[in-house]
């Protein structure tokens, strides 16, 4: 998963230039910005390796074939045919699986641990990657001005502060340079690229796969270790997925294959060419691409298209989290629209603040962009391992492929997924437990949460007073007074427990009786036509439910008033609805369920949750809150 297109009109046109610069925007900023550091890692990372032709030729290789299997056949080809109604992402990826798994409880139960675990690994990645990316671009201080190298990581916190500052401003000001900044940073990424091949083009051999499978085998183990930093090349792999329902297949695809595949493999076979005629470039070997005059240009370049790059992977964190929240796996947040006219634009004050908190963390915690590649990794092979897993699912499940067919397929990209990830796993101890304890704490807060709500529903649904036993316990002597009464509950049997509390404590009932609940379909957008859902229970009593997608913003006044009065049962006036909410206090128990600490996690998840006045846009002067302890 990766970036949203937080800058464009969710209404666009399907021009496909105009969508393909959109793209380049915002899809390929984080793979983009990888020549930065990949190359520089490999040879002087972790496990150093000699400046000599089979050295060259091989990492030259395995970048190449990397990227064409993982990137280009993975993820353009195969997996972006795997869209949920349009939309990808792990998460979009795990609802399309589910409900091809429907019935079969053991594969449902792998699926949606797979699926939540990827979702959560992404949250480490995009704490890592705006300080690697922004911090990797500065150092081209230590090139350009020697003397200001005592400056990186101030200059680079303080581009990063301004960077999560702005979140809550939106970037539709900045956002329309996206694309062409992005683009200008392709073109020079070729054009470098060629110009250093020239020295030396004889590393266009490095094409051949023997060159990788040779130095393989000759180098063993540090051969192997190598592919720990290789990988960096094709890190944000899985933003052309999570983005497809932005733009669509075939922009991205073009944008690919047109641009951004080319310009990368110039700039690392030029890097390759460089190392192999002037091995002192490996200080720095991307800045060290361009001649001394174009030090300052590239550097205000580079700190752009990183900073674009990070400013996409924040907008994909917001996304990512609307969609958890919408598909009940995280509570409530307050989630701010800061367009008018772009439905994706949302800003989430308490992610971008936390985010904010760890990624500076990570810049002074490690001071490098050489030392943050050693934590770089683990979760994004991690992630690669269960995208190939889950679409193995869909080939068998949704496109009935044949399993030899699959088997060799998904065997191969399993192959080298897994090399990867066993690559970086050597990475732990240095810095990259860091994305992984990231991933297992939002794992376990998406689990808890997810468990917590369905016992919840289960113990209300369970107390709850049958709708048919209330209504014939109804006594006449009811005041009924004039008004509708809307309550909203979170499932569609059985009576609120703030009618109940209502009817208790203020001896009245509303002339008209909403129970209304809101529902989040397993799809990124719901048919209009599908939104209301209504029937009556008994005269002056109805019962609504509202129907959204999991990408789709849950406004219930907006919906009322859209709907028509036929559709409702009821006539619609806004002044005259009151909006009765229950506020659970959860009491954690020892009965069966979760663990108790888990339990006593919920409860404190629950109390951080946004009102639902605030989440679904209610009028703040006409909504009642009344209170209840539920033991869980």
């Amino acid at each position: 998963m990766g970036a949203t297109i937080e800058d464009l009109p969710a209404t666009h046109s399907r021009n496909v230039p105009a969508l393909m610069l959109a793209a380049v925007g915002v899809v390929f900023g984080d793979i983009g910005t990888s020549p930065l550091y990949a190359m520089k890692e490999t040879f002087a990372g972790p496990h150093p390796m000699a400046l000599d032709k089979p050295h060259v030729y091989g990492v030259l290789s395995l970048v190449f074939w990397s990227i064409m299997v993982v990137v280009s056949i993975k993820y353009v080809i195969v997996i972006m045919r795997a869209d949920n109604r349009g939309e990808g992402g792990s998460l979009a990826l795990l609802a399309l699986v589910s409900r091809a798994a429907e019935g079969r409880r053991g594969l449902t139960a792998m699926v949606g641990a797979l699926g939540i675990f990827a979702a959560a690994l992404f949250y480490g990645d995009s704490m890592i990657t705006p300080a690697i990316s922004v911090l990797s671009a500065v150092e081209g201080l230590q090139v350009v001005a020697p003397q200001l190298e005592a400056y990186v990581v101030p200059l680079t916190m303080v581009i990063l502060l301004v960077l999560f500052l702005i979140q809550r401003h939106g970037t539709a000001a900045v956002g329309v340079l996206f694309g062409p900044v992005m683009l200008v940073w392709f073109l020079v990424l070729g054009v470098l690229g060629v110009k250093n091949i020239a020295l030396a083009p004889q590393v266009l051999v490095a094409l051949s796969p023997h060159w990788a499978l040779a130095f393989l085998y000759n180098d063993g183990l540090t051969g192997f270790l190598a592919l720990g930093s290789v990988v960096l090349a094709v890190t944000g792999a899985e933003a052309l997925y999570a983005d497809m329902g932005h733009f669509g297949r075939l922009p991205i695809r073009l944008a690919w294959y047109l641009l951004a595949l080319p310009a990368l493999l110039l700039n690392y076979f030029g890097q390759g060419a460089l190392l192999l005629t002037r091995p002192d470039a490996l200080e720095n070997p991307f800045f060290r691409l361009a001649p001394d005059w174009a030090g300052i240009p590239m550097l205000i370049l580079a700190t752009a298209a990183t900073v674009i790059a990070s400013q996409a992977v924040i907008s994909g964190a917001f996304s990512v989290t609307r969609q958890a929240i919408q598909l009940g796996y995280l509570p409530r947040m307050t989630i701010v629209h800061t367009s008018e006219r772009e439905i994706g634009q949302i800003y989430i004050p308490f992610l971008n603040w936390t985010l904010m908190l760890f990624v500076m963390a990570l810049v002074l915690g490690f001071q490098s962009s050489s030392k943050l590649a050693s934590a770089y990794g683990t979760a994004v092979t991690g992630t690669m391992v269960i995208d190939s897993l889950l679409i193995a699912m869909v080939m068998f499940l949704l496109w009935g492929w044949g399993r030899r067919r699959v088997f060799i397929m998904v065997g191969c990209f399993l192959a080298l997924d897994l090399a990867f990830f066993l690559a970086n796993s050597t990475k732990i101890l240095h810095g990259g437990w860091f994305p992984l304890a990231i991933g297992l704490a939002v794992f376990l807060i998406l689990t808890t949460w997810k468990r917590g709500r369905v016992l919840l529903m289960a113990r209300l649904r369970h107390d709850a007073l049958p709708v048919e036993d209330f209504l014939a316990s109804l006594s006449e002597r009811v005041v009924r007074v004039p008004g509708t009464a809307m309550f909203l509950t979170g499932t569609a049997e059985g009576v609120p427990l703030a009618l109940l509390h209502n009817l208790k404590h203020n001896k009245v009932i509303h002339e008209r009786v909403v129970l209304l609940t809101v529902i989040v379909d397993e799809v990124p957008f719901v048919n209009p036509d599908r939104r209301i859902e209504a029937s009556l229970l008994a005269p002056g009593f109805h019962r609504l439910a509202l129907r959204y997608g999991f990408m789709e913003d849950p406004n219930i006044p907006k919906a009322l008033a859209h709907a028509r009065s036929d559709q409702l049962g009821f006539f619609y006036e806004p002044m005259s609805i009151s909006y009765f909410l229950s506020r659970e206090t959860l009491i954690p128990s020892s009965a069966p369920g979760m663990a108790l600490w888990r339990e006593h996690m919920f409860a404190i998840l629950s109390r951080m949750a946004t009102s639902a006045m605030d989440f679904f846009h209610l009028p703040s002067n006409r909504v009642v809150e009344l209170g209840s302890q539920v033991e869980i």
